[in-house]
């Protein structure tokens, strides 16, 4: 498999700031990485400092005065990387209640919903099948504070309210959850988009209850708690002003066939 992926923004910065963004795809074993990423501000280029985060998130800060700064990053893929790594900090992590995913307020109300499907590999199924039910896929119809809980109540959201559902409920029956920014060749309309990701039977597997792209061609870039550990761009003092966004993912041939019963895995 090869992915084609790339992002360009434009901010507006009207007040001495710092950025952090995680934009650049995670490092990926086993497959080939070619990429070019470029922080234009007022018309010349300026560095940035790469910080790696956990499970290999690329966080990219840079201190920017007033002006516009242009954003471009590009990537191809080239094959699959390995399965994600497992560890018990793992395990303990995300089965936590977290800002966004609120396992702790679903603990009766997941287990009357999705009990007798405990320690089965059907509960993915299940869970994602129940939360695209029970939501309606709506650009613009969240606030970026709400967690799952007000997506819950509201009956609508966008991939990360999506996400956020999924991995509260998942915890809520003790199944280590998180969420994760990718790519997503096939996605429409095209965006950054959130998935939630699973531990089961040993590995890591993704759930998407948007079903807005096929999960074999998803593309890592962050994973973490909630939206909180994954965000594409953080501001730390300034006042700024995201003016353009533009995302691409493509997948060279044709796009993977997904079905909703298989376990699959980001690679």
């Amino acid at each position: 498999m090869k992915r084609e992926v790339s992002a360009a923004l434009e901010v507006e910065i009207t007040g001495p700031t710092t950025l952090e963004f995680q934009i650049a795809v995670a490092p990926h074993p086993g497959a080939s990485v070619s990429e070019a990423l470029s922080f234009v501000l007022n018309g010349a280029p300026i560095p940035a400092l790469e910080i790696s985060g956990t499970h290999g998130n690329r966080i990219h800060k840079l201190d920017v005065g007033v002006g516009d700064l242009k954003v471009t990053y590009e990537a191809t893929i080239t094959g699959r990387t390995d399965p994600a790594p497992v560890t018990e900090y793992d395990l303990s992590m995300y089965l936590r209640p977290s800002r966004y995913a609120e396992a702790d307020k679903f603990y009766g109300f997941a287990a009357t919903e999705f009990g007798s499907f405990l320690e089965s590999e059907a509960l993915l199924e299940q869970v994602s099948v129940w939360v695209g039910a029970r939501l309606n896929y709506v650009p613009g119809s969240s606030d970026p504070i709400d967690g799952a809980v007000d997506t819950l109540l509201a009956g609508e959201g966008v991939c990360r309210d999506f996400a956020h559902l999924v991995v509260a409920l998942l915890r809520a029956v003790n199944v280590p959850a998180r969420v994760v920014s990718v790519y997503a060749p096939g996605l429409y309309p095209m965006d950054f988009h959130a998935v939630a990701e699973a531990y089961v039977n040993g590995q890591w597997r993704v759930v998407d209850g948007t079903l807005l792209a096929p999960r074999q061609s998803l593309v890592r870039i962050a994973t973490g708690r909630d939206a909180a550990d994954t965000a594409f761009l953080d501001n730390h003092k300034g006042a700024i002003a995201l003016q353009s966004l533009e995302v691409m993912a493509i997948a060279v041939g044709d796009l993977p066939r997904d079905s909703i019963d298989q376990l699959v895995s980001i690679g």
